[in-house]
């Protein structure tokens, strides 16, 4: 037998050895979750129980392999018979063989996202008259989508979700009801599927749940405070029979309520699972004391939580926190830069530092400096910033606008107009002549009268750009130009088009803002091209490099270095999240990054910042730095 109290903790020992019924671990950052999770599962074989009557649920199939791979040299090959995966891959074993109780055959397909959006837009066209002014399918996706792991209402969804033109919700629910009848004849499920049919068929069919329900008797649920309200059910469904229902997580890392995940899930346990037994694990085996401090006295800020304190099992570094308060991004940039420097002269590796911030266009101005100093990086975030969609039809734009053959950039934008598509920008290519030129006033007539009907409109908001662009010498002001571009006509087809067009308007607004004062269009297009021309070996995201990641790509991860940058009012915490009454919820994204770090950890605090079309704002220091107590972090004012 093994001696379990030589190689835990004796908190870690009490989770793992935990007798019958419902358990909640609260797992505070760096204490050794995984650890307790797998060795739980190796004791519980020890005690001869049969690992086919053990559910081990996980939100990442990277997650269940590492626990299964370390089950395994714990417990040998007896873990074969091991139910684990994702909530999506253990819903699909059952609806295997459960299918034909809501009316699917076994053999179902499993859409994926472009099957699934290809079966959708057919519904789009059937019922939709003009797409034009409605949603495109990547949104109506979303919203379909969104609605299904809350399992919210569709209709109220749609009439409190912000679009340029107004949307008839019964028309969109007209087309989500076409897209379900569609997937029904073709025996086909999405990913979303998975769960709630699951679900239904657990409400609809009792003894399906109840045969599970006896199968397992022990559950046991990673990252439980990640639930949405969907997976918090159907857990409790299978661990209702013999309730040793084991839910590991840690209330202060809940930071996915923008995509399901429900914090009462885990804030609720002890009353859904009366008399259920509390573990916390707090000891740190991550972080420098000093990091600790901050973060402890970061999280104490919150309401409503299950109160842990991170302890320390590191000796001191004897280096506090330090705070640097900078005046604008090109001082940050510069502060970022020599700490990252010093960092590998100390010793450290490029993939020992990692560069942390809110939203992806927060790193704009950074990446751009990194690549102008051939300073090696990985961008996990999302693309590069000229790499993304969004970022090509501006340069598209400018480019356009700039003047010249440019049949490419031609191309790209007229795609961007509603009912034309390659053969017909190729004709219309060839009918002017294989020039166009958006100076001549009559070219861009002619060009009108050659555009479908559809799109003529929408040219017509363009052409009174490119004429503003030349009319008032934006050839200087190209983030003038930008921002006319996003607010008169772009932003709005980024609202139809994609689910995520806030992210995509904030990069736009943060590209427009890099064009420096007084540098001409010509010049600002010509870096883009050069700064694009990326080769396959630096975009291998395994390559050395400073690491870029936002908090929420962040989790889960460590660095020896940490530095979080625009930690400033409406950036971090965000001025939606506050808006939207997420205050708690930035807290918690804000201790997650803190937590990251091991050694090292910078927070930058700009005052003032570049709007697009050029100018400064002032900027606040965030409430979570003015909120942190003096003594446990060093101040720094300026670069010297």
């Amino acid at each position: 037998m093994t001696d379990w109290a030589k190689i835990l903790n004796p908190e870690q020992l009490a989770a793992v050895t935990a007798g019958e019924g419902p358990t909640l671990v609260l797992a505070a950052a760096g204490t050794g979750k995984t650890r307790t999770l797998t060795h739980r599962v190796a004791w519980l074989l020890e005690q001869g129980e049969d690992p086919a009557g053990i559910l081990l649920l996980t939100f990442t199939n990277r997650a269940a392999r590492e626990m299964m791979e370390r089950a395994q040299a714990l417990a040998g090959p007896a873990i074969a018979t091991l139910w684990s995966g994702t909530f999506h891959h253990v819903c699909h074993r059952i609806l295997r063989r459960e299918a034909p109780l809501l009316g699917y055959r076994r053999d179902f397909v499993i859409l994926d996202r472009a099957d699934a959006l290809s079966l959708l837009n057919r519904g789009l066209k059937e019922l939709v008259a003009d797409t034009k002014h409605f949603p495109k399918k990547e949104v109506v996706a979303g919203l379909i989508g969104k609605a299904a792991n809350t399992q919210g209402d569709l209709k109220a969804l749609v009439e409190n979700t912000l679009f340029e033109d107004p949307v008839d919700p019964e028309q969109l629910l007209a087309v989500a009801q076409r897209y379900a009848e569609a997937k029904r004849e073709g025996n086909a499920m999405d990913f979303d599927d998975l769960l709630t049919l699951t679900l239904r068929l657990f409400e609809e069919h009792p003894q399906v749940a109840d045969f599970y329900a006896a199968r397992f008797r022990h559950v046991l649920v990673d990252e439980y405070q990640d639930t949405n309200t969907i997976q918090a059910q159907l857990v409790d469904r299978l661990a209702a029979r013999h309730r040793n229902l084991m839910a590991v997580g840690d209330d202060f890392q809940c930071i996915y309520s923008w995509r399901g995940a429900d914090f009462r899930n885990i804030m609720d346990f002890p009353r859904r699972w009366p008399g259920c037994r509390i573990v916390k694990l707090e000891r740190n085996y991550r972080s420098a004391p000093e990091i600790l401090a901050v973060a402890n006295a970061t999280i104490a800020g919150n309401p409503e939580q299950f109160q842990k304190t991170l302890l320390p099992t590191r000796p001191s570094s004897g280096r506090k926190p330090l705070v640097a308060f900078l005046y604008d991004a090109a001082e940050q940039n510069q502060m970022v830069i020599r700490h990252i420097q010093r960092a590998l002269q100390g010793g450290c590796r490029p993939q020992d530092i990692a560069v942390l911030y809110r939203a992806h266009y927060h790193v704009m101005e950074l990446e751009l400096e990194l690549r102008r100093r051939r300073i090696g990086y990985v961008l996990t975030s999302g693309q590069g910033i000229f790499e993304s969609l969004h970022a090509k039809d501006v340069v598209a734009f400018l480019r356009m606008c700039s003047g010249g053959v440019d049949a490419l950039a031609f191309a790209r934008c007229m795609a961007l107009l509603p009912g034309v598509g390659p053969k017909t920008v190729e004709r219309i290519w060839q009918r002017l002549g294989g020039y166009f030129d958006p100076s001549d006033e009559t070219a861009r007539l002619k060009l009108l009268t050659l555009l479908p009907k559809k799109a003529q409109e929408d040219w017509r908001a363009l052409d009174a750009l490119i004429a503003a662009y030349h009319a008032e010498g934006l050839e200087t002001r190209g983030g003038t130009a930008i921002a006319r571009f996003l607010d008169a006509w772009y932003g709005a087809y980024l609202r139809r088009t994609y689910d995520n067009a806030d992210d995509r308007i904030q990069d736009v607004a943060a590209l427009a803002a890099q064009i420096a004062e007084g540098q001409t269009v010509a010049d600002f297009l010509s870096e883009a091209a050069l700064m694009s021309n990326v080769d396959a070996e630096d975009a291998a995201p395994d390559r050395p490099g400073i690491r870029l990641s936002t908090v929420h790509q962040a989790k889960g991860l460590e660095w020896p270095v940490v530095i979080l940058i625009w930690c400033v009012e409406d950036m971090f915490p965000s001025a939606k999240a506050i808006m939207e009454d997420q205050a708690p919820e930035e807290r918690r994204l804000f201790y997650v990054a803190l937590t990251r770090a091991k050694d090292e950890l910078l927070l930058c605090v700009p005052s003032h910042r570049k709007p697009p079309g050029g100018g400064t704002v002032a900027l606040f220091p965030s409430r979570f730095v003015k909120q942190l107590p003096p003594e446990l972090v060093s101040k720094r004012y300026g670069l010297y």
